[in-house]
C-alpha cells in the first residue's frame, strides 16, 4: 500500500480576508486559504489540500499576532463554525466586508459603480439574534481539548447545541451562544440541565430514534418577550410526558418573559417536518415592528434575525428606492412583506411576488392587520425557466425591488426586466457575488448608481448589499 504523505508544514503571512470566512495567504505562487485567522497574522500551517490554483491549510500555531486580532468572547469559537470572524476587531470586520463587496463588483461583475457608500455597521455586536435553533443529538462532538484531556465525558450519547459544519450527525455541546441574549442563554441552560439530569434520550440521526429533537428560541424586540419551541417525537411513556408537563408549568413559571410556549412534534426523519404544534402558553404568535408596521410572527415563519438592525436596513432600502406617490412598485421575492408594507404608504401601489405560499398568506394578513389597502401579494416561482404568466399580467412597474436568495436571479427574470425596462431597480442581496454577476447582465440597459453595504450579522462573513440601478436614457 502507498504510504500516506504527511502534509507540508509552512510559514505564512496572512494578507487579506475573503468570502466564506476564509483568510488569504500566498505560497508557491498560489493562494492559501485558512480559517480562523486574521489579516496581519504570521502563522505555521499544514497544507492539507493542493489544488491547481490554491491550497487549503490548517493552522498549527500563530507565530505573530495581527494588531487586529482580539480575544474571541465565545469559548466555542473555532469549533461551532458560526462566528468565524470573532477573533477580528469589529472595525476591521467592517473594512473587509466593504472591501469584499467592492471587489466582486470590480472583479466578477466588471461593473462601474460611481458611489460605493460607507458600510453601515451594527450597534449591537453581541446578543443581536432574535432566533436561534439548537439540536439534541446522540453523537456528541469531542473537541481537541476534550480528546487530549483526561476528563471523562459521562454521556457521549447526549449533546445539546449546534451542528458541526458538514456533519449532519455530530452535535457540539454548548454552554451559551454569545450572539443571542443572556436571557435566551438562561433558557438554553435550564432545558439542558433538566433533560440531562433526568436522562432523556436524544435523537439519533443515523438510527432515527430518540425523544428529544431540538429547541428554538425566538425574541420579539417590540414586545420584549420570548417564544420557546421544544421539538420532540411523540411522547410514548410517562417519563416523556413528564417533560412536557414540566416545560408548560415549572419551566414556564421560571421565565416570565416567555409569553409563548410551543410543543412541536416531529416523528419523521426530516428535521423540519412538524406533525403537530401544541400551544402550551400564549396565542402561538408575537408581533414585531418594521418602521411602524406591525408584523405577526408565527412559530416557524421567517423574520429577519437581527431586530436591532432591521429598521436601519429597511429604511436604507426605501431611501435608496426614492419612492414617489404616483409609483407602481414590484417587490420580487417579497417574503412576508418586510419591504412591501413599509413602502406602501409612500407609493400608489405595491405588488409583492413570492414562491412560498405561507409567506404570501402572512404578507396578506400583515396588510390587513395594518389596514394597508394598496398592497397585493401573489405566489409564483420567479426561478421558473419560463417567466410566470402572472408577471405578464401585472401593472407595469415604475420601480422594481428585488431581494433574491443567495443564488441570485434566474436569467429569464433578468431578461424580462430588460424587456419591460422599468426606470429604476433596487437590488438587495445577501450574496454580493451573485448580485454583481446579475448587475453585469442588467448592464445591457442599466447603470449601477450606488452600492450600500449593511452589516446585519457581526462576527460572521455575511453582508447585505443594496444596489441602485437606473435605466440609461439611450
Amino acid at each position: 500500500m502507498r504510504k500516506r504523505q504527511e502534509p507540508e508544514t509552512v510559514e505564512l503571512q496572512v494578507d487579506s480576508a475573503g468570502f466564506e470566512g476564509v483568510c488569504v495567504s500566498r505560497y508557491d505562487n498560489k493562494v492559501v486559504f485558512t480559517k480562523y485567522t486574521v489579516p496581519g497574522d504570521r502563522i505555521s500551517a499544514n497544507l492539507y489540500k493542493n489544488k491547481k490554483k490554491f491550497y487549503e491549510a490548517k493552522v498549527n500555531s500563530i507565530i505573530e499576532k495581527s494588531p487586529d486580532r482580539i480575544e474571541p468572547k465565545c469559548k466555542h469559537f473555532g469549533v461551532c463554525g458560526g462566528c468565524s470572524w470573532q477573533s477580528m476587531s469589529y472595525e476591521k470586520q467592517l473594512y473587509w466586508k466593504s472591501t469584499n463587496v467592492k471587489d466582486v463588483f470590480q472583479r466578477i461583475g466588471k461593473v462601474e459603480v460611481p458611489e460605493f457608500r460607507e458600510i453601515i455597521g451594527a450597534e449591537n455586536q453581541f446578543g443581536y439574534r432574535n432566533k436561534m435553533e439548537f439540536s439534541f443529538g446522540a453523537s456528541r462532538w469531542l473537541t481537541d481539548d476534550e480528546v487530549s484531556s483526561e476528563i471523562e465525558i459521562e454521556r457521549k450519547d447526549y449533546a445539546f447545541g449546534l451542528h458541526i459544519p458538514g456533519r449532519f450527525d455530530k452535535i457540539l455541546d454548548i454552554e451559551r451562544c454569545e450572539i443571542q441574549s443572556d436571557y435566551a442563554n438562561q433558557i438554553l441552560s435550564s432545558i439542558k440541565e433538566f433533560t440531562y439530569k433526568h436522562n432523556y434520550i436524544t435523537y439519533n440521526a443515523r438510527t432515527h430514534d430518540g425523544f428529544l429533537r431540538g429547541l428554538i428560541i425566538r425574541y420579539s424586540a417590540k414586545e420584549n418577550s420570548y417564544m420557546t419551541i421544544l421539538m420532540t417525537s411523540t411522547p410514548k411513556n410517562e417519563h416523556e410526558k413528564d417533560l412536557i408537563t414540566w416545560f408548560g408549568s415549572e419551566f414556564a413559571d421560571n421565565f416570565p418573559k416567555i409569553t409563548n410556549l410551543i410543543h412541536a412534534i416531529n416523528d419523521s426523519v426530516n428535521s423540519v417536518t412538524i406533525k403537530e404544534s401544541l400551544i402550551l402558553k400564549g396565542e402561538g404568535f408575537f408581533y414585531e415592528d418594521i418602521l411602524g408596521v406591525n408584523f405577526r410572527v408565527s412559530p416557524f415563519s421567517f423574520f429577519q434575525t437581527n431586530s436591532f438592525q432591521l429598521n436601519r436596513f429597511i429604511n436604507e432600502i426605501i431611501s435608496t428606492a426614492e419612492p414617489k406617490k404616483n409609483m407602481v412598485v414590484w417587490d420580487l421575492y417579497c417574503g412576508t412583506g418586510s419591504i412591501s408594507l413599509p413602502i406602501a404608504s409612500k407609493v400608489q401601489k405595491v405588488i409583492g411576488v413570492e414562491l412560498v405560499e405561507s409567506s404570501v398568506e402572512d404578507a396578506r394578513n400583515n396588510a390587513l392587520i395594518n389596514s394597508i389597502n394598496n398592497a397585493e401579494f401573489y405566489s409564483a416561482d420567479l426561478h421558473n425557466k419560463r417567466i410566470p404568466e402572472l408577471l405578464q399580467s401585472l401593472d407595469k412597474p415604475d420601480l422594481v425591488i428585488i431581494d433574491p436568495p443567495r443564488s441570485g436571479m434566474n436569467p429569464n427574470l433578468i431578461g424580462h426586466l430588460l424587456n419591460i425596462a422599468p426606470p429604476d431597480l433596487v437590488y438587495v442581496s445577501c450574496n454580493p457575488a451573485t448580485q454583481a454577476r446579475d448587475c453585469a447582465l442588467l448592464a445591457e440597459k442599466y447603470d449601477v448608481i450606488s452600492v450600500q453595504p449593511v452589516d446585519m450579522f457581526p462576527h460572521t462573513y455575511h453582508i447585505e448589499s443594496i444596489a441602485k440601478l437606473r435605466l440609461r436614457a439611450d
